[in-house]
């Protein structure tokens, strides 16, 4: 089936999910003279403060999101909230969908960007992965790295909207191979987190002054994105969540179920997972993912 070529230039956008990321980008893409046409959430207050906020509209159903819209970007929590929202029957993004344009922005399995693309194809409508290599201040800024995949040649359709949303993006390759750059990318980045959480956690311990073992760090082969990002907050214990640790746990799992798909043991993501799936036993899965700070320092929250 042949996808019609929607209109590019300035294309009517849905958002579906606007939490923290949704409802930035939303903003990003008004300020850069877009029109949201349409937001929806789980959450319908939500949805109807930002739409009030961007003169947008809230139909109170998938259906009329894709109804108004050139392009719906959907930024949801995981492979069954997107399934959710591209269901084959009831209400569903897919309906009346013949000539859109999904952009799925979601950290989800890999497979699951695969299923969406061929329901989204079914309709007569195409799929783009962006995934997000960046937080929520990037999202306002329009300053994203984005991981894309999919539909090259609807990525190429939507580039304009994109690059709106991102300093930079990088097209890789086929339906779900954006998902398992994320993965990795994820993966890494909590791995990361974790082994800066055990040296500043045993530098406590030692007595060190860890603003002073922090800025060596920085000038040696320990240096780190993370140390830049999350060192602070966890010397402050201030844990707002910008990447939470229930998201790190699930994605820190997507990237081992690649792994074992694969054959392979991956001892340090595997333990990194125990220690934000501890966190989340804790009652802190909606902290920041340099909570995992409080699982290493001494007199903090399992050592107190």
């Amino acid at each position: 089936m042949t996808t019609p070529p929607v209109s590019l230039a300035r294309p009517r956008v849905g958002i579906v999910g606007v939490g923290r990321m949704g409802a930035n980008i939303a903003r990003r893409l008004h300020d850069a003279g877009y029109t949201i046409a349409a937001v929806s959430d789980i959450a319908p207050a939500r949805a109807s403060d930002l739409a009030a906020e961007l003169r947008s509209t809230t139909p109170g159903t998938l259906a009329g999101v894709t109804a108004v819209s050139d392009v719906v970007i959907t930024v949801v929590t995981d492979d069954a909230a997107m399934r959710a929202i591209f269901a084959s029957s009831g209400d569903s993004l897919l309906a009346g969908a013949q000539g859109r344009v999904f952009i799925n922005c979601a950290t989800i399995t890999p497979d699951v960007h695969v299923e969406v693309d061929a329901l989204a194809r079914s309709a007569g409508a195409s799929a783009v992965e962006a995934c997000m290599a960046s937080s929520i201040p990037q999202a306002r800024e329009g300053t994203l790295y984005l991981i894309c995949g999919g539909d090259e040649t609807a990525f190429e359709r939507v580039r304009p909207l994109l690059e709106a949303m991102s300093v930079s993006l990088r097209f890789v390759g086929p339906p779900g191979r954006a998902a398992q750059v994320k993965a990795l990318v994820n993966m890494l980045m909590n791995i990361n987190t974790a082994g800066l959480a055990e040296a500043l956690g045993l530098g406590a311990a030692l007595g060190l002054d860890l603003d002073g073992l922090a800025d060596v760090f920085a000038h040696t082969g320990a240096n780190s994105r993370v140390l830049q990002t999350d060192g602070p907050d966890m010397l402050a214990r201030e844990h707002e969540a910008y990447f939470s640790a229930a998201h790190a746990a699930k994605d820190s799992g997507i990237a081992l179920r690649l792994a074992e798909d694969c054959g392979l043991e991956l001892p340090l993501a595997a333990a990194t997972k125990m220690q934000y799936d501890r966190l989340v036993a804790l009652g802190l899965g909606e902290s920041d993912k340099s909570a995992i700070a409080e699982l290493t320092f001494p007199a903090r929250t399992v050592y107190a």
